[in-house]
């Protein structure tokens, strides 16, 4: 057979026949060549689009075709009608009308596919033709499917006029209508649901409609009411879809139409229509109940559903109906149940988490009323919330270790998660139960850890424990007078278990702001924390805690500092922990020793790194192979986390009375600084590492991290290392160019450029790492893309100090990589300012401007992606701010070749894009608006579905 890609070879292309479709089609369907089937699917889309559609659709419908090529002419038919509607004469309307309900009848008992986008495209008719051309459409559709005849009996042109009436609200959300057009016929569909809403109901009433039928119905309210038909004129059927809820076949359509119903933004406005609903939600209790004790989730999930679509979204009027609040309140309650349906989620249960959402929403609507209207809804609904907290934290409560053993990872995953979520809904209504929501947690963990004649288990221990955890993560509880007895609580716990050890040890971590306070109750919990370091099970809960301890007690943990420096050592040599917690514990050591005398940092750095050095000293003398690459990486890495956080000279940020003015601390103490102590130490090794790894990008990266994170940390106390540093960099770039090195030559620059001692080695540095870039540049930077980025961003910050050719940036404008592009935009928009203060920047501006210019125009044209353009209009807004004369003579010149920088432009289009740029010297929202236009016309798609979505 003739391929349709062989067909698209010849001058026959556009020979889009009934049989070369059906070929196409064949192929696309059952040609095991993915090509083929490729070249099928591209050919097919050009014949749904050609003006030979119109021809083969219809004959494509034929009741003798397979309903796979039945289903394409509908779907031509469909895509002719709603993109290519200015094609149709308008004297053609009623025929093409007339023929889509002829085949709808037919299809009524055929292929449901077919069926449905015959549908469609009839509503995509009705939509571009009502209400002028086609006023009072709906009833049209009910009448003429209503009639009999045709040999059609009554259930299929039932069925095929409620798929009409479904697919009509649903063609209308996804059509491409203008927006004055949509309004217009958002306007017409409104009025016509009154020849919808009453044979809906009428059908849904009749006893002998059958199920298919009723479901039908449910199905077209579900799609009607998100026109946002008013809820009042709905009252009936709304009513009818809590009688389907006792249908199994019918209750989940009924549940969709409720829910969409209920959540429409415009039903607020009817509140009689909406209290009216609360009742017949309160009945569904005790299908509910049912529901629970025979295992049946889905009925719990939908029946949930319903109730809190009504709660969440209508919470502040049904509040503010003060004669009603028993019933509103009973609403709230039978939320309660479902938030504390009994089961562990997700295995037993699906349906709390679907409330959670409520509880926020309703204590927002409580807090927002005035002072004593909410101390009026206080009174009732603290005692509820204090409920919803014994309720949360049940549910929190890990399963039996039997039953957790038998969970899924997914499902253990699913259940973290959902604690997550029960953390932050605690933490929320914190806000409104303040400090008694702590006490009463406080109390009853007491009662728990000293109750002898009870035994209590882990689980709920845990449990309690994890909601003093979440609020405190979050909340200021210094002033707290119940942290003291948690703290002191906190050893009596028989820990016996990962989940709770875990809990005591983020909980201790969450309440290390408060220790910093209370130094005194340090010693009650840390050996807690120093003997979990050695459990690889705790691996992330103790380590982190360990670093939040060490970070906000710093000052005061000298006393205990080498009792944690050994711990710590010890934990590191025997390899407990996987290699992210190992560099979260250097920061903890690098937050303690930063406490320290400079002699006792020193002397502990000595002991702590030296292992390490002579690992790396020897694996420096090894061949390069994957194993000691990996080894080098992580010692690096160990390193670079040390001194991320090991600052001796930090002020306090505050003073004691809060004001922003920093604490005077004793000054800095004299003599090097620790750090700049050992890397002088450790230089010469990482040159020896860098000589044998010199083309190992992830080995370069790691040793530039070091650097790096040292001048971060130091600042101007890195100086002595400046001169160094800047000669090995340079070396290393000379050698194999690596972005790792041009982005620590640029925090370099940025701290030490404007020092007049450090000027000439940093000065060196950049014009040495300059003129290699330059010459990758001639060679080919498209292979370097993440050179160039990086390079880019160093010229944006260093274009206060140094000018080099706009030539670089012009090049780099051209690349296809965004990221690239978008560090050469920000480099122009930090150099354009400055062309009026530096006469030099000014000079190259002048000669290089027009070319800028012509780059930008033939990236707009579509040389450049189009998620570019506001890049591209940031250069150009700073160019017409800063350079507004030479703009105008720049536009002028390069647009004036016809052809650029698109040949679908026109001269006249050209003028006017230069005309509003050369306007708009305020507005930057409104030059990317202007070359969002512009871009569209040059790549033809102005006008299009594109440009909708752009």
């Amino acid at each position: 057979m003739e391929t349709p890609g062989r067909i698209a070879n010849t001058q026959d292309a556009l020979d889009f026949t009934v049989e070369n479709v059906e070929k196409a089609l064949h192929q696309l369907y059952y040609d095991p060549n993915i090509d083929n089937k490729n070249l099928a699917q591209k050919w097919l889309m050009q014949a749904q689009v050609s003006p030979q559609a119109w021809q083969f659709c219809w004959a494509l419908l034929s009741p003798d075709k397979v309903p796979e090529i039945q289903y394409f002419g509908a779907s031509a038919l469909h895509t002719k009608i709603s993109r290519y509607w200015s094609d149709i004469p308008s004297d053609q309307y009623e025929s093409l009308k007339s023929q889509l309900f002829s085949q709808i009848a037919c299809f009524s008992s055929g292929a449901k596919m077919v069926l449905t986008r015959l549908c469609v495209a009839l509503a995509s008719l009705a939509l571009n033709t009502m209400p002028e051309a086609w006023p009072g459409a709906v009833a049209e559709m009910v009448r003429v499917f209503q009639e009999e005849g045709g040999g059609i009996d009554g259930r299929a042109r039932c069925l095929a006029l409620l798929e009409l009436l479904t697919v009509l609200p649903e063609e209308f959300q996804t059509s491409r209508l203008p927006q004055y057009r949509k309004g217009q016929v958002r306007g017409a569909l409104g009025r016509e649901w009154g020849s919808v809403c009453p044979l809906l109901q009428q059908l849904l009433r009749r006893t002998d409609s059958p199920g298919a039928v009723k479901a039908r119905v449910l199905r077209c309210l579900s799609s009607w009411v998100l026109l946002d038909v008013p809820l009042s004129e709905s009252e009936g059927l709304v009513h009818d879809c809590f009688v389907a809820l006792s249908d199994p076949e019918l209750f989940d359509t009924a549940v969709e139409a409720l829910v969409n119903a209920i959540s429409q933004p415009d039903s607020q406005r009817y509140v009689n229509t909406l209290l009216k609903l609360v009742p017949p939600v309160l009945a569904l209790q005790d299908q509910l109940r049912e529901a629970v004790q025979s295992g049946d989730m889905e009925t719990c999930h939908g029946i949930c559903r319903v109730a809190v679509t009504l709660g969440e979204n209508h919470s502040r009027i049904l509040l503010e109906q003060v004669d009603h609040w028993q019933s509103f309140l009973a609403l709230v309650n039978m939320i309660m149940f479902c938030t504390g349906i009994p089961g562990h989620y997700p295995v037993n249960e699906t349906t709390s988490s679907l409330t959670l959402t409520f509880w926020y929403t309703l204590q927002d609507e409580i807090m927002s009323f005035e002072t004593n209207k909410q101390a009026v809804y206080l009174q009732v609904y603290r005692p509820v919330y204090f409920q919803l907290v014994d309720v949360l934290l049940h549910k929190a409560q890990f399963p039996s270790d039997q039953e957790y053993a038998s969970w899924t990872s997914d499902e253990k995953e699913q259940f973290r998660i959902y604690r997550v979520d029960i953390s932050d809904t605690l933490m929320y209504v914190y806000e409104m139960l303040g400090a008694e929501l702590l006490s009463n947690l406080y109390d009853k963990l007491g009662r728990l850890l000293t109750n002898t004649e009870q035994p209590t288990s882990w689980q709920h221990t845990e449990a309690l424990l994890y909601g003093f955890q979440s609020i405190a993560e979050t909340i200021d509880v210094n002033y707290s007078d119940v942290i003291p007895g948690l703290i002191g609580l906190i050893p009596r716990i028989s820990i016996n278990n990962v989940q709770l050890a875990d809990t005591v040890m983020f909980t201790i971590g969450a309440l290390a702001e408060w220790l910093a306070d209370h130094p005194v109750m340090l010693s009650s919990v840390l050996p807690l924390v120093l003997q979990a370091l050695g459990n690889p099970d705790l691996s992330i809960s103790s380590v982190s805690t360990l670093k939040k301890i060490c970070r906000e007690c710093k000052s005061d943990l000298p006393p205990y500092a080498t009792n944690i420096v050994a711990v710590s050592q010890e934990v590191l040599i025997k390899q407990i922990h996987k290699t992210s917690q190992c560099m979260w514990l250097m920061q903890a050591l690098g937050f303690l020793l930063s406490a320290l005398p400079v002699e006792d940092i020193l002397r502990n750095l000595h002991s702590l790194i030296t292992p390490y050095i002579q690992q790396l000293e020897k694996l420096a003398e090894e061949t390069p192979n994957p194993s000691n690459k990996l080894a080098i990486i992580h010692i690096l890495g160990l390193l670079s986390n040390l001194f991320t956080t090991l600052d001796i000279s930090k002020q306090d940020e505050e003073s004691e009375d809060g004001s922003a003015a920093p604490v005077k601390t004793a000054p800095p103490p004299p003599g090097p600084n620790p750090v700049v102590v050992v890397l002088q130490q450790v230089f010469a090794l990482i040159q020896t590492v860098l000589g044998k790894w010199l083309n190992d990008s992830q080995v370069v990266e790691a040793v530039c991290a070091i650097f790096e994170k040292s001048v971060k940390t130091l600042l101007h106390n890195f100086a002595p290392m400046v001169s160094q540093l800047s000669q090995m960099l340079g070396q290393m770039y000379s050698t194999i160019p690596q972005a790792s090195a041009l982005d620590l030559t640029r925090q370099l620059v940025h701290i030490f450029a404007s020092q007049t001692e450090h000027f000439p080695p940093i000065k060196a540095l950049f014009e040495l790492v300059t003129s290699v870039t330059l010459s990758i540049f001639q060679q080919g930077p498209r292979d370097h893309p993440d050179i160039v980025d990086s390079f880019m961003q160093l010229q944006a910050q260093v274009c206060f100090w140094f000018l080099i050719s706009l030539t670089l940036g012009l090049l780099s404008l051209k690349f296809p990589e965004a990221p690239t592009v978008k560090s050469t935009c920000l480099f122009f928009t930090e150099l354009l300012p400055r062309c009026l203060d530096v006469p030099p920047v000014a000079r190259l501006l002048q000669e290089d401007g027009k070319l800028l210019i012509q780059a930008l125009l033939e990236g707009v044209g579509g040389g450049a992606s189009r998620n570019l353009m506001d890049h591209f209009a940031e250069v150009l807004f700073s160019l017409n701010k800063h350079c507004f004369s030479l703009l105008a003579m720049w536009l002028k010149v390069a647009l004036q070749p016809p052809g650029f920088p698109s040949s679908r432009v026109t001269s006249q289009q050209k003028d006017h894009f230069s005309q509003q740029i050369l306007r708009e010297r305020v507005n930057k929202r409104r030059v990317k608006e202007i070359v969002k236009e512009f871009t569209l016309l040059c790549r033809g798609l102005h006008g299009t579905e594109y440009a909708a979505e752009y």
